[in-house]
């Protein structure tokens, strides 16, 4: 039997108490868990230490099989369990695309190698990620992966058609299409966001109306079809809108902001670093405002890291030749505290819903997002909030460094993390199998 006792944590950030991890569950929580704590138990003593459900990232690229020059499963997991998370799903852009039952196992058996967190393939909409014609949908839910949530992120489904007929198809096993909202008509050649520093810069803009025009679109097809959508990387004031809209009207849409589009501005394109260059680009400050308070009223309902590592030569170049995309696993929950709970606009169990119940729910995991009562899987994080550190490309467990906060002082860091009762960070940092 593995038993470890957490003393003096903060579930949420409330009152006090111990957490007893028995054989993968939480058999207890409170006064009773040091009483019930075997004798072998090991104890972890993390007094005023905040502790939260394990985060689920509904967003993450781990390159793997294909471009693991950039990162891979093992190295892209370690990371996300520094940042206290305990499943990530993995996006379906690697080489070959994960767009049929073979390449989605294949992911599925990296991950459960790696054993860092869960890893959950997202399988490609389109075949080849080409968006001529729907990929192996049904072979891929029904497979070993169990493949809900469907993207060709990196790109997006543009042709109408073949996104009415994926949201139909993805029904018969309760399926989501998860949309890369981007009309690539409208964004051919861009660079940024089409606004003030854009026309200053000489960079040719990324116009919000590229976002907002396909979201309309969607959210429109998934009302006709009766169909879930789920739209990443939200970054535009007006996508907000027509989100709070569909939402109103009863549309099955859900939405996800990143901790970059919650902090950052198209002001950072100053630098010409492609460090800020992502996709969609950072946009206005009254975005970033808008997509804040979108967060913190529930219009959008996840934080997804859109993880995106690349090697050192495809940043560190001139703008123009940088590719999109920023890394965020291990600085996700620290952008959060900054934006979110240090201002006063988010509660710890705001954190937990946005960052573990709603992915998890969203993808349909039954064994994440849980919560911290008894009977529930052990998959914890425990956070020390008061810690503050400057962010290191360099010194991050991610094979990658293209971290956009490279310089930056963040509040918060992961103490500890346990998947499924075992300990896979401590003390901050990574345990290898068979220890802690």
């Amino acid at each position: 039997m593995s038993a470890h006792l957490l003393t003096g944590v903060r579930p949420y950030g409330e009152d006090a108490a111990d957490i007893l991890l028995v054989d993968g569950a939480i058999a207890a929580v409170g006064p009773d868990a040091a009483a019930l704590a075997p004798a072998d138990a090991v104890r972890h003593d993390l007094d005023g230490l905040i502790a939260l459900p394990g985060l689920v990232d509904i967003h993450t690229h781990l390159r793997e099989p294909g471009r693991e020059s950039a990162e891979t499963v093992f190295t892209g997991t370690r990371a996300a369990a520094v940042g206290g998370y305990t499943a990530v799903f993995a996006m379906a852009n690697t080489t070959p695309v994960q767009d049929s039952a073979g390449v989605v196992e294949q992911v599925l058996r990296l991950g459960r190698e790696a054993g860092w967190v869960d890893v959950h393939p997202v399988g490609a909409v389109s075949a080849g990620l080409k968006g001529e014609h729907l990929s192996e949908m049904s072979a891929m839910a029904h497979c070993a992966a169990r493949v809900r949530v469907f993207s060709d992120d990196g790109r997006c489904v543009s042709d109408p058609v073949l996104m009415r007929r994926a949201l139909e198809y993805v029904k018969s096993f309760d399926g989501v299409i998860a949309q890369h909202a981007q009309d690539p008509r409208l964004t051919e050649g861009a660079q940024m966001h089409e606004g003030a520093v854009s026309a200053e810069l000489g960079l040719r803009g990324w116009p919000a109306v590229a976002e907002e025009s396909i979201i309309a679109r969607d959210v429109l097809l998934a009302e006709h079809v009766g169909s879930r959508l789920h739209v990443c990387h939200l970054s535009t004031a007006g996508s907000v809108d027509i989100i709070r809209w569909a939402k109103a009207r009863g549309i099955d849409v859900t939405a996800e902001a990143t901790p970059h589009h919650l902090l950052l501005t198209d002001e950072m394109a100053r630098t010409y670093s492609p460090r800020y260059k992502v996709n969609p680009p950072l946009r206005t400050a009254d975005d970033v405002e808008a997509v804040r308070a979108a967060l913190a009223d529930g219009t959008i309902d996840v934080v997804g890291t859109d993880h995106a590592p690349h090697p050192l030569e495809d940043k560190d170049c001139e703008w123009q030749a940088g590719a999109f995309g920023m890394t965020g696993l291990e600085t996700a929950l620290s952008v959060l505290i900054a934006t979110m709970v240090d201002t006063g606009r988010m509660t710890w169990r705001d954190i937990a819903r946005v960052m573990s119940s709603s992915p998890a729910r969203i993808g349909r995991l039954e064994d994440q997002g849980r919560g911290l009562e008894a009977g529930a899987p052990a998959n914890v994080a425990v956070i020390d909030p008061a810690v503050r550190r400057t962010v290191d490309g360099a010194a991050q467990w991610t094979r990658s460094t293209n971290t956009p906060y490279a310089g930056m002082e963040l509040p918060g860091r992961v103490m500890a993390t346990f998947l499924h009762g075992r300990p896979t960070v401590l003390g901050g940092e990574p345990v290898a199998r068979g220890e802690g």
